[in-house]
C-alpha cells in the first residue's frame, strides 16, 4: 500500500524572490509546532511546498486541520506517494479517486517539476487518464469535472490526490513583526486581529474591561477569543486592564459629548506603552470609517494626534455584514456576542461629539492627569500567554521600589 502524506501549498510565498528560504523557514516551524503531539513527523521542503510525512496515518485529518489553519498555507493536499512510474500512478489514482465521493466526470491534471522525468505531463494525464476510464468507466470532462486527479512529480516521487482542503494564504505568523492590537470582546477587532496575523504578525492583544465597575466577563470573552485564534498561532499574549475607575474619572472632569473620544486617547497611549515593553512596531483597532460616532475622519483625526507610532486599521473600509461574515468564518463571532457588559458600555453620552478637533480633546484632557492614569493602567495589568511559536515575551529586570529592600520583576521598558 502506498504511504500517505500531506503536500502543503503556499502562493505568496513564492513571490518573495531571495527572501523566499526566510518565509519557508518560518512556515515549517509553525506547521512543526503545530502537528507536534499528534504524531511523528518529519516536516521538509520538496519543489515550493512543504512535505509532512506522519508517522501515524489514522491522524492525517488531525494534521490537515491543524495545518489549514495556518496564514500562509494556501492549501493542503492530502496524497497517496509513489514512485515516478506510471503504473503505480495509475493505482494510486484509482484510490484517490474512490475518496472523492460521487462524481461522473473528472480529469487528470499532471505537473512535473522536475523535468528529468521523461514523461511529459500531457502523456500521463492521457495514461493515467485511461487507467480511470477503464476502472470506473466514467466520462472525461477537461473543462467542467465534477472530481480532479492531481499528479505532481517532484524531485524522486510522485504524490498523486483528488483532495485539497484550503487554508486561509497570506503570510506565515513571524514574518512581518509585532504589533499590539486593542482587542475588545466585541466583533470587530477580533477580525482585525486575525487580518493582521494573516498578514504575517504576531499579535499582542489588549482588552479594557470595565473593572472594577463591572465584572470581568469581558476578560474571560477576550481570552477565549485568545484561545479561538491561537489555533492559528497569531495571539502571543492578551494583557487585559481594568479601565471602570478611569472611565469614571473621566466622566467627572471631561465634557460628556468628548468622553468616549478621550478614552480612545488614554487607550492609544496605554497601548503605546504595552507596545515599547514588548518590542512592538504599531497599534492596531478594529474600527471602520463612520461605523459608529468615534469613528468619523474628524474623530479619527483627533485621536490619533496622541499618537506617536502607527496605527493600524484593517476593517476601515469594511461593511459590518463583511465583518459579521468573516467573524463567523473564523470562529470568533459565537463569542463575540456573548452577553456581558465591557468598558464600552460604561458612562457613555447620550450625544456624543461627531467633529471634535484637536484642540478640544486637548482642552477636554486640561483637568486629568493623565501621566498618572497610564501609570495606573500599566500597574494594574494582568495576562494570559497563548501558544505563539513566533511570540517572544519581553525582557524582565529587576526593579528595587523606594523603601523596599527587595526587589520586583517588571517588564523592561515600562513607563
Amino acid at each position: 500500500m502506498f504511504e500517505r502524506a500531506i503536500l502543503v501549498h503556499y502562493h505568496e510565498i513564492g513571490l518573495k524572490g531571495r527572501n523566499r528560504a526566510h518565509f519557508e523557514n518560518v512556515l515549517k516551524r509553525n506547521i512543526r509546532a503545530a502537528v507536534g503531539g499528534l504524531t511523528a513527523h518529519e516536516t521538509r521542503r520538496i519543489a515550493s511546498r512543504l512535505l509532512v510525512r506522519l508517522s501515524d496515518p489514522e491522524r492525517r485529518e488531525d494534521v490537515i486541520a491543524r495545518v489549514t489553519a495556518l496564514p500562509g498555507v494556501s492549501y493542503v493536499a492530502d496524497a497517496f506517494v509513489t514512485a515516478r512510474d506510471l503504473k503505480d500512478m495509475g493505482r494510486a489514482a484509482i484510490l484517490s479517486m474512490e475518496e472523492a465521493g460521487e462524481w461522473d466526470s473528472f480529469r487528470v491534471e499532471a505537473r512535473r517539476s522536475n523535468t528529468d522525468f521523461p514523461v511529459s505531463s500531457n502523456q500521463i494525464n492521457v495514461e493515467v487518464g485511461q487507467r480511470l476510464v477503464d476502472e470506473f468507466g466514467r466520462r472525461v470532462d477537461l473543462t467542467r469535472p465534477e472530481a480532479t486527479c492531481f499528479i505532481e512529480v517532484v524531485q524522486g516521487d510522485a504524490y498523486v490526490y483528488s483532495r485539497r482542503v484550503d487554508g486561509p494564504g497570506g503570510l506565515p505568523v513571524g514574518t512581518a513583526g509585532k504589533v499590539v492590537a486593542l482587542l475588545s470582546a466585541g466583533i470587530d477587532s477580533p477580525v482585525a486581529t486575525w487580518r493582521m496575523g494573516r498578514r504575517g504578525a504576531v499579535v499582542v492583544g489588549l482588552h479594557f474591561s470595565g473593572a472594577p465597575v463591572t465584572d470581568d466577563a469581558s476578560i474571560h470573552r477576550a481570552y477565549r477569543i485568545g484561545g479561538i485564534l491561537e489555533r492559528s498561532q497569531i495571539v502571543g499574549r492578551i494583557y487585559a486592564v481594568p479601565f471602570g475607575e478611569i472611565q469614571r474619572e473621566v466622566s467627572l472632569e471631561a465634557p460628556a459629548d468628548l468622553r468616549v473620544l478621550i478614552y480612545r486617547r488614554l487607550m492609544i497611549r496605554i497601548g503605546e506603552a504595552i507596545a515599547v515593553r514588548e518590542r512592538a512596531g504599531a497599534l492596531v483597532t478594529g474600527e471602520s470609517l463612520g461605523q459608529v460616532a468615534s469613528q468619523t475622519l474628524e474623530n479619527i483625526a483627533a485621536v490619533d494626534a496622541v499618537a506617536t507610532m502607527p496605527l493600524l486599521r484593517p476593517l476601515i473600509g469594511d461593511d459590518k455584514q463583511d465583518i459579521i461574515r468573516e467573524a463567523q468564518r473564523i470562529g470568533t463571532y459565537e463569542t463575540s456576542i456573548m452577553p456581558g457588559d465591557d468598558c464600552c458600555t460604561l458612562f457613555m453620552p447620550r450625544t456624543p461629539a461627531t467633529r471634535a478637533t484637536v484642540e478640544q480633546l486637548d482642552d477636554g484632557e486640561a483637568g486629568l492627569d493623565v501621566e498618572r492614569m497610564v501609570r495606573d493602567a500599566l500597574e494594574s495589568l494582568t495576562h494570559r500567554d497563548f501558544e505563539c511559536p513566533a511570540y517572544r515575551s519581553p525582557p524582565r529586570r529587576k526593579r528595587r521600589d523606594a523603601g523596599s529592600e527587595n526587589g520586583r520583576d517588571v517588564l523592561d521598558g515600562g513607563v
